[in-house]
């Protein structure tokens, strides 16, 4: 049985959503029409992010005011909107969360995983300003050294990972 959480959309898809006629289903990744050709992807969402640093040295995170893993800790991101690029949303994301400007450094790594439908793609930055956590994203935001950062709160795999990488 298919894992309806990769693609819930094309899970229980069954009829062709232009003409109605029944479609071909490739879970998780298309749908296909005989009869008018219509045809779908599915492909992992970007998501893009940004680790600031303060000029201390200390990594800026936030507190998850919403779900997934509210009330974790993480570093501002969200997904690429259409029409913007990858840097873009970074800047966006940062502004949204945490209401300041950042200097993106160069790209800190890709993070992806082929059981989950997001690819992060996460950069250094340089903060250019004092955060403020925006409810809802976020309800808390604080500075930490490399010897403070709460390893066990972490939000997410990929927070994890990409802090690791950013302290190497």
């Amino acid at each position: 049985m298919a894992d309806t959480s990769l693609n819930p959309a094309l899970a229980e898809a069954r009829f062709c959503p232009r003409c109605g006629v029944e479609a071909v289903i490739d879970y998780p990744r298309r749908i296909a029409c005989p009869s008018c050709g219509y045809e779908a992807f599915f492909n992992p969402k970007p998501v893009a992010a940004a680790v600031p640093v303060d000029r201390d040295g200390r990594v800026i995170l936030l507190r998850r005011g919403i779900e997934p893993r509210r009330g974790y800790w993480t570093f501002p991101g969200g997904f690429v909107d259409l029409g913007e690029s990858v840097e873009d949303a970074a800047h966006r994301e940062t502004m949204e969360e945490l209401s300041m400007e950042i200097e993106l450094g160069p790209l800190l790594g890709v993070y992806s995983r082929s059981d989950e439908r997001v690819v992060l793609v996460v950069f250094r930055a340089r903060a250019l300003g004092e955060p403020t956590a925006i409810p809802p994203e976020a309800t808390e935001v604080r500075a930490f050294s490399p010897d403070e950062i709460p390893w066990d709160e972490l939000a997410f795999w990929s927070t994890e990972r990409a802090l690791r990488d950013v302290l190497a």
